[in-house]
C-alpha cells in the first residue's frame, strides 16, 4: 500500500488539523472531532487491485459525521462501503439502524447522512459499487449499519481473503487484480447475504431467500453439478419453496442459473484476457457441461455461435481504433 498521509513527524498542535483537510478535501466531506486530550495521530494508506479502492486507517479516537449538506457534495451515491475492523471498536449510526463493530468484524454503509465515533486503532475500507450489491441484496438500506460478525464463517473468509489480497495485490497482473476483486466482493457480498438471513422481518425474508441464492450462483457458476436441488440445500429451504419464491418474481430456478452462465460465457468470448482460451475451455469455465451444448444454448439466446460472436466482438474493436496518421505527419505534430 502507498502512505496517503500521515502525521508521523508533524507537530502535536496541527496534526488533526491536517488529518482532517485531508479527509475533507481529498476523500470525503465530514465533520471531523477528537473526543479525548490524547495528542492525535493518524496515518491513512492507499492501494487500488483492480477496479477495487482500499484504504487502510489508522488514529485515535475520534467522531465523524457524514450530514445531508456534506453527502450532497461528496455526490457518490452510486457507492458504498465496506468498513472492515481490524483493531478498536466503531459505533455508528444510519437512519434509523445503530451498529457497535469490533475487531474481525465488519459493516457496510451507504451514501447517506452518519455518525461514527471510533476508538483507537485500525480498519480498512473496501469503496464498492453499490449497484452490484443491490442487485444480489436488495436495497442498500437492508444491509446497511448493519454488524457482519466475526463468528461467521463467511465473515472470517472474507476478511482472509481481503487482507491477503491487499498483502500480495502489487504482484498481480492487471487482469488478475480485476479477477481477484470480483472474488473479493462476492465473499462480502455472501457473508452478508448470510448475515441478513439471521434476523430479517418476516415479510422480507423470501426476499433475502433469494438474493442469498443468487449470490451462491454467481460464486459456484462453473460448478457444472449446479443445479435446483443443490441450491436449495445452500440456502437452508425446501426445493419446493425455493421454486416458488422464484415464481413470485416471474423466473425459473433452472432458466436464472443458465442466463448468468450465459451472461458470464458472452463477456469472456470478447475479453481480451481470455483470447487464447478455446470455446470449449470457455465453455466448461463457465458451468456447461458439453461444448455442443453451450454451442446450441448461446445459439439461442444470442443468433450467433460462440465463434461468430467472438468474431464479431474483435471485428468490432478493431474497426473502432482510432486510424495512424502517417508517419510523416506524425512528426510534424
Amino acid at each position: 500500500m502507498q502512505t496517503l498521509f500521515s502525521t508521523d513527524g508533524v507537530h502535536p498542535k496541527n496534526a488533526f488539523r491536517l488529518w482532517r483537510e485531508m479527509v475533507c478535501e481529498r476523500l470525503v466531506p465530514a465533520d471531523l472531532r477528537i473526543l479525548d486530550d490524547v495528542p492525535f495521530q493518524g496515518r491513512m494508506d492507499v492501494t487500488g487491485i483492480g477496479p477495487l479502492l482500499i484504504s487502510h486507517f489508522s488514529h485515535t479516537t475520534m467522531r465523524t459525521e457524514a450530514t445531508a449538506d456534506t453527502v450532497r457534495r461528496n455526490g457518490r451515491h452510486v457507492r458504498v462501503y465496506a468498513i472492515m475492523r481490524i483493531s478498536g471498536q466503531d459505533t455508528m449510526q444510519q437512519g434509523d439502524q445503530e451498529a457497535v463493530s469490533r475487531a474481525g468484524n465488519f459493516i457496510v454503509v451507504d451514501a447517506r447522512p452518519a455518525v461514527f465515533q471510533t476508538e483507537t486503532g485500525s480498519a480498512l475500507v473496501l469503496d464498492l459499487p453499490r449497484e452490484r450489491f443491490e442487485a444480489m441484496l436488495g436495497p442498500s438500506r437492508l444491509f446497511s449499519a448493519l454488524t457482519v460478525s466475526a463468528d461467521l464463517a463467511s465473515t472470517t473468509l472474507a476478511r482472509t481473503y481481503i487482507q491477503e489480497l491487499v498483502r500480495v495485490g502489487d504482484q498481480l497482473t492487471p487482469d488478475a487484480s480485476a479477477r481477484m476483486a470480483s472474488i473479493g466482493s462476492d465473499l462480502l457480498m455472501a457473508s452478508l447475504a448470510e448475515r441478513l438471513a439471521q434476523e430479517v422481518p418476516r415479510s422480507t425474508h423470501g426476499t433475502v431467500t433469494v438474493q442469498r441464492a443468487k449470490a451462491y450462483i454467481e460464486a459456484n457458476l462453473s460448478d457444472q453439478t449446479l443445479d435446483p436441488p443443490q441450491l436449495a440445500v445452500a440456502v437452508g429451504v425446501s426445493l419446493r419453496r425455493l421454486q416458488e419464491l422464484f415464481h413470485e418474481r416471474g423466473r425459473h430456478i433452472s432458466d436464472y442459473i443458465w442466463e448468468r452462465r450465459l451472461e458470464v460465457a458472452a463477456r469472456r468470448l470478447i475479453d481480451p484476457a481470455c483470447a487464447h482460451l478455446s470455446i470449449g475451455l470457455l465453455a466448461y469455465g463457465s458451468g456447461f457441461t458439453s461444448q455442443a451444448h453451450f454451442a446450441r444454448r448461446f445459439k439461442e439466446r444470442h443468433g450467433l455461435t460462440p465463434t461468430e460472436f467472438r468474431q464479431a466482438s474483435r471485428q468490432t474493436s478493431t474497426d473502432a481504433r482510432p486510424r495512424k496518421r502517417p508517419a510523416r505527419i506524425q512528426g510534424l505534430i
